[in-house]
């Protein structure tokens, strides 16, 4: 099973364990997965035996490294499936909605690779925990899309215009970064992953959303967390200045000007230059635009925007050829439909935000 809901028994009540289990593919999101996790939060939502929900990853390497592109590729290349891509897109928008939205609390336990749509489950859960040997980034204007499975949400909410950072460059961020601001709550040792499952077996749960959520709470803070100098040492402490003064500005092409001319001597700061100068200028706008857009939506009209977004790559060139160069043909030498940031339309990037949907014609079935 591509994911598996086990149903734990407490000392009272139940856990309702959810686990990604493609660890070959770094739990990579299929459609499939995307079905059989909403399955199981639905059918758990209701059970008035299951108190809280965990949510974690198969396999040593990864939580989750985002969609599987691979299968993407093809379903963008398959003339007897045309709807597929959208389908997937919608199916994966729904599960992320579910767990910010979800009635109970929902524990996230993050270890190695989060990236894209891992980031998106993991934003969505109401306690984040990683390990130390996290790497997390949204990086997909390498193939021709933009951070999007809710992150219109939080990366707007990130400080000093960190969240453009990301998305323009596709940084990752290791575990004292992402603690640093906020995209995770807590760090654990790999090997405590499995004593917390038995420390959260041993209580009496009740039932009660707002009870079960205190009690989780303080039992999350009585954990032993890793000493804060045994973790990576922090990249956004020494790089967030110039990240906050070089990413200011009213226009876009200001702000990659001043990033890509900027000298830092940094290994980490040269990969976050090089993803931003190959990237595609087409999701260099998209980016721009829907954090602006973004900035006073509710989360539920977010997805709808970033699914219209999504509808309108699925429909220009950029995307396919996106992961063609990446995870295809391994080239890495995307042609992209517009060479420069200068050359792309205004035309072509407000299309990719022409409003879909209202309340009535929702496809994410969003309530």
């Amino acid at each position: 099973m591509p994911v598996e809901a086990q149903e734990l028994v407490c000392r009272e009540g139940h856990i309702g364990l959810l686990t990604l289990n493609s660890p070959g593919a770094l739990n990579a999101l299929s459609e499939r997965m995307f079905e059989q996790a909403q399955e199981a939060l639905v059918r758990w939502a209701d059970d008035d035996r299951i108190c809280l929900v965990v949510l974690q990853g198969a396999g040593d390497r990864g939580f989750c490294a985002g969609g599987d592109i691979r299968e993407l590729y093809h379903a963008l290349q398959d003339p007897t499936d045309p709807g597929k891509p959208a389908r997937v897109f919608r199916q994966e928008y729904r599960l992320d909605y579910c767990l910010h939205r979800f009635p109970k609390p929902v524990v996230g336990l993050a270890h190695g690779i989060v990236m894209g749509g891992g980031l998106g489950l993991l934003a969505g859960c109401r306690y984040r925990l990683v390990t130390p040997d996290l790497t997390l980034a949204m990086p997909e204007i390498s193939i021709g899309l933009f951070p999007d499975v809710g992150a219109s949400w939080f990366l707007n909410r990130l400080p000093g215009r960190l969240g453009l950072f990301m998305g323009l460059t596709g940084a990752r961020l290791n575990a004292a970064d992402s603690l640093r601001v906020g995209l995770a709550d807590l760090a654990i040792l790999p090997e405590d992953r499995t004593a917390l499952l038995e420390r959260l077996q041993g209580e009496r749960w009740t039932g009660q959303a707002a009870a079960d959520d205190n009690r989780l709470f303080r039992l999350l803070n009585q954990l032993q967390a890793p000493d804060y100098r045994a973790l990576p040492a922090s990249q956004l402490e020494r790089h967030e200045q110039y990240i906050a003064r070089l990413s200011a500005g009213d226009e876009l092409p200001e702000v990659i000007d001043q990033l890509l001319s900027a000298e830092v001597d940094s290994e980490w700061w040269a990969s976050c230059m090089n993803t931003l100068r190959t990237g595609c200028p087409v999701s260099a706008w998209l980016v721009w635009t829907q954090l602006k857009k973004a900035q006073q939506m509710p989360l539920r009209d977010i997805f709808r925007m970033e699914l219209a977004m999504v509808s309108e790559c699925i429909r220009r060139p950029d995307l396919r050829e996106g992961i063609r160069a990446l995870a295809i043909d391994k080239d890495r030498q995307p042609r992209w439909s517009y060479d420069r940031l200068a050359d792309v339309p205004e035309a072509v990037v407000a299309a990719h935000f022409v409003p879909e949907w209202d309340d009535e014609t929702d496809p994410m079935g969003l309530e």
